[in-house]
């Protein structure tokens, strides 16, 4: 685990991008950054909003690990409607994979949103559309890894249960009441697509705790 820590890159907000606020962590939340796999990008697009919106890790497409700011700190990642919105977020570690998401599909073959074309070994397909969509990024095996490696670590530093949550995804009151654990953006709003339940994320959230 120290060997993974010191891989870790620093990507650092400016100060005024995030709250240097210590807060106690009970959740942690899986996105996906509808973009291309350059995480250092991410990361400085958020700066040029108003509003502190970010998260503490990103993970790029061959697994590099960024950090734009402590987790014990934390930013606007959630954007739900709900009475304790900022609470949420104060409370919450957010980690983004750098994906497209969901794609479009035309005379047979696969679009993201800037419409560029996506291999077809890139694509993840779903028999029965995940939240009214059928194709997705996948995300890629590196990446995974990475996000193991750093959720172990994030769940024993903050005493963040690693149990396997079934209800990761779809909008749950677990995740809008602030229990602890492990969800994904999905578990807080309906009009969210991340993170989709590719199989290999699936297998390895499942053996977390084991």
């Amino acid at each position: 685990m120290n060997q993974f820590l010191n891989q870790i890159i620093d990507c650092p907000l400016p100060d005024d991008q995030f709250y240097k606020e210590k807060y106690t962590k009970r959740q942690i939340v899986i996105h996906h950054t509808v973009s291309n796999g350059n995480a250092k990008n991410v990361i400085a697009s958020w700066q040029k909003t108003k509003e502190k919106v970010g998260v503490a890790f990103v993970i790029d497409r061959e697994g590099k690990v960024y950090k734009a700011f402590s987790s014990a700190h934390w930013a606007h990642h959630l954007g739900t409607k709900e009475i304790n919105n900022t609470i949420l977020n104060k409370q919450s570690i957010g980690i983004e994979l750098c994906s497209w998401g969901e794609l479009s599909f035309k005379m047979g073959k696969y679009y993201n949103v800037m419409n560029q074309e996506i291999q077809k070994e890139d694509v993840v397909s779903y028999l029965h559309p995940f939240s009214e969509v059928k194709y997705f990024e996948k995300y890629t095996i590196k990446q995974i890894n990475s996000l193991e490696e750093i959720l172990l670590y994030l769940c024993e530093t903050y005493n963040i249960p690693k149990n396997y949550n079934l209800e990761m995804w779809q909008i749950t009151r677990s995740a809008l009441s602030g229990d602890k654990g492990i969800f994904t953006h999905v578990s807080y709003r309906k009009d969210k697509t991340d993170c989709h339940p590719q199989k290999e994320l699936v297998e390895m959230l499942q053996k977390l705790n084991r």
